[in-house]
């Protein structure tokens, strides 16, 4: 038994790179304004989508409010890694100025799309710039046209990618340009094409998560309709399949630990808690804010289902 679990009632583990020490020093290395480390980081994990846009992803999220990867993208003009990764730090920097009501125009936007196009010319076989595309298109009005050609070249490259599975969800939200029946849809089509062992699994329940959170930021303690939001029998349904379809045949992936979280959130709230305890001795105390915070205090939740399911 860990550890944690002898003592009980131990603060969980919070940790942004999700236990990638590689990636924790790549980003401390993008804030100091030093790109060398980056560059080394993407080079050596050629074909590994999953972990690739992970760390694209949170070296992206270290070099939006430096330049530092501007810097290396003009010192190595010709580099793929540093034209994808440039490209994503644009898309996070739009999102940043939506986040504080600064709209990016159609022109900004349009900027960052070509950086992502000029990173799928120098880097063709790799998804991340058509993924770094699908994000950018949600925040043009009515969502950008060529949404569904971009989707098609990310499944092309890898057909199960989990961060181009991840932002289509969000797409087809209610948060954004769809509904939640429609996001709920491209998650269960999701899970019947995708192979035993993948993380697409726990995909329905990050569309429940996420139309949660939507409808309480929108509506507030006025939301009606949700009192079985996470344990009708549908729900429940999803998380055995889940279970059956990833967590039997789990393949370790470098997003386990947010998916993970996801899945033992599910779990509780839909009263499967004889399932529980074994998700979260996977994930060994590693917890993530979300989805734990749509729901209450989610340092408190993780610790309070944790300590109750693992019990032996």
């Amino acid at each position: 038994m860990s550890a944690w679990l002898r003592r009980g009632g131990r603060a969980p583990v919070y940790d942004l790179t999700l236990g990638d020490k590689a990636l924790a020093e790549g980003r401390q290395d993008m804030l100091l304004g030093r790109w060398e480390g980056a560059r080394d980081l993407l080079a050596r994990i050629p074909g590994d989508w999953d972990r690739r846009a992970h760390r694209i992803r949170l070296l992206a999220d270290a070099a939006a409010s430096r330049r530092t990867v501007d810097v290396w993208q003009a010192s190595e003009p010709r580099n793929p890694d540093a034209a994808v990764l440039r490209a994503e730090t644009e898309v996070m920097r739009m999102f940043a100025a939506a986040r504080t009501h600064q709209i990016p125009d159609a022109e900004r936007l349009d900027r960052a799309a070509r950086l992502c196009r000029r990173a799928a010319e120098l880097a063709p076989a790799d998804p991340h710039p058509w993924v770094s595309l699908l994000s950018l298109g949600r925040l043009y009005p009515g969502a950008h046209p060529e949404m569904n050609h971009w989707w098609g070249e990310i499944i092309r490259r890898d057909p199960y990618h989990r961060e181009g599975h991840h932002q289509a969800l969000r797409h087809l939200s209610a948060r954004w340009h769809g509904s939640y029946g429609t996001a709920l849809n491209f998650a269960w089509d999701a899970v019947a094409y995708a192979p035993k062992g993948s993380p697409l699994a726990i995909l329905p329940q990050v569309a429940r998560a996420e139309h949660y959170r939507h409808r309480m930021a929108t509506e507030g303690g006025t939301v009606l309709g949700l009192s079985r939001h996470w344990n009708d029998e549908r729900t429940c349904g999803d998380l055995r399949i889940a279970l059956d379809n990833w967590i039997a045949h789990r393949r370790p992936a470098a997003q386990d630990v947010a998916d993970l979280n996801h899945l033992a959130h599910g779990l509780v709230n839909a009263g499967m808690t004889e399932w529980a305890g074994n998700i979260f001795r996977l994930l060994d105390n590693q917890a993530t804010e979300v989805p734990w915070s749509y729901t209450g205090h989610p340092e408190q939740l993780f610790i309070r289902w944790r300590d109750q399911t693992t019990v032996r």
